[in-house]
């Protein structure tokens, strides 16, 4: 299988050329081992059946031993064998070199280590691949230089038809489904990681036993709800429904998935150009990629054809997904903005150097007007509440209605229209 290169490889190099070691957490699925053997010049499975009792004996005894080797040396699943952690925070503070170890992990976990390895092993999440990685965007459109050159955005054109878009969101971004051939197979995929999920990783994370059957409805009901302001109470009660179900358990489980990558909610943007009982504060319910909301719901891309309405949410659960991607490099977050009058913006889009942009997502032409006038209506509440303000907030610094569209274009109103298929890093 041929590599195909990740926004998460620049990360990385980054990342290596400034910290001792370097942590890879992430969703199972999602490459970080293959990623991490692009930059390792030697490595350590622990999962390596065939030498795992060895190098676990090794790493409960002397953990140096097993750091022996050409650097940047690479311990794939470390939290099986914790020790590895202190050795390679002593090893660092020993040779003050950079670039030294890499480590991977599916989960956040739970290993016990007596130093966090601030300052000397950085951390990076990697996420399954977005539609530029797959090679689905045509990357016309660099979300970079918008940002630096919003002026120069003279359109573009998406190569991905509405049928490309289903087919997308119901494989997902996991690398191994991009080579299988024939795409209702490729769908097996998702499924396969959402059953995995249920019945072993939710229970395994961290040695706590869960009803598999009970994560099954709660993913269900996350997945009806997604990119959605669902109270917390009302996916209990709808679980509730099928099977007992408390508020402990509820955030306990939900805890668990979060550990493990999947559940991946969106923050409200709270900015004072309202009141504070005005703007919506609930988070926006969202998995890291919609593939497993459409497993969840066990529906195939045939679904759809009577359901645009869960198309659009998983739409834009998909745009999110790539959104958080694209803006990783220069420390993007992603929030979104509501209040009680209707107003919105389904993404805030956060660089670190303070600059953002508004977003809408529409999956259709219709929808785009709609979307530019409460762009332009947040634009106009910033500028209002600057009139009188002490510390003036920035305005945004883009625009976009993203789209599921086939061309794009600047607006009279300085509003950018952007196919999703036409965005990259």
């Amino acid at each position: 299988m041929n590599y195909r290169k990740r926004i998460s490889d620049e990360i990385l190099e980054k990342k290596l050329e400034v910290f001792g070691a370097v942590l890879i957490t992430g969703p199972m699925g999602c490459c970080k081992t293959t990623t991490a053997k692009q930059h390792a010049k030697s490595f350590i499975e622990f999962q390596d059946e065939d030498h795992r009792e060895g190098y676990l004996s090794v790493a409960a005894t002397m953990p140096s031993k097993l750091l022996e080797g050409d650097k940047p040396r690479l311990f794939d699943e470390w939290q099986d064998a914790p020790k590895i952690w202190g050795a390679v925070r002593k090893s660092v503070d020993d040779s003050q070199k950079k670039g030294q170890f890499i480590l991977t992990g599916s989960t956040t976990g739970n290993a016990e280590v007596p130093h966090t390895g601030t300052m000397r092993i950085s951390r990076m999440t990697m996420m399954p691949m977005s539609l530029f990685e797959s090679g689905e965007s045509n990357g016309s459109v660099s979300l970079k230089e918008l940002f630096d050159h919003s002026d120069g955005f003279e359109g573009c054109h998406s190569d991905l038809d509405i049928d490309g878009i289903i087919h997308a969101i119901c494989r997902g971004g996991w690398p191994s489904s991009l080579d299988v051939t024939n795409k209702s197979d490729s769908y097996m995929i998702a499924k396969d990681l959402f059953t995995q999920i249920c019945e072993v990783d939710v229970s395994k994370v961290d040695g706590v036993l869960r009803n598999p059957q009970t994560v099954r409805h709660m993913l269900r009901s996350y997945s009806r709800n997604i990119c959605q302001t669902t109270e917390n109470r009302t996916i209990i009660s709808d679980v509730r429904s099928n099977t007992d179900f408390s508020e402990k358990t509820y955030y306990d489980y939900q805890a668990a998935l979060e550990k493990l990558f999947i559940i991946s909610d969106v923050d409200a943007w709270c900015p004072a150009i309202r009141s504070k009982t005005a703007i919506r504060s609930t988070k926006k319910k969202n998995l890291i990629d919609p593939s497993l909301a459409a497993a969840a719901l066990g529906i195939s891309p045939d679904y759809f054809n009577t359901d645009f309405n869960t198309l659009g949410f998983l739409f834009e659960s998909l745009a999110m997904r790539d959104l958080n991607i694209y803006s990783s490099p220069y420390g993007g977050r992603v929030s979104y903005y509501r209040d009680r009058y209707g107003l919105e913006a389904d993404a805030v889009l956060h660089l670190e150097d303070g600059r953002y942009a508004l977003c809408e997502v529409k999956l259709g032409q219709k929808d785009v007007d709609e979307g530019a006038k409460h762009l332009l209506k947040i634009e106009q509440l910033v500028e209002e509440y600057n009139k009188s303000a002490e510390a003036p907030m920035r305005l945004p610094d883009l625009k976009i209605v993203i789209t599921g569209t086939e061309y794009g274009y600047r607006r009279d109103d300085g509003v950018l229209v952007i196919p999703l298929a036409c965005l990259r890093d």
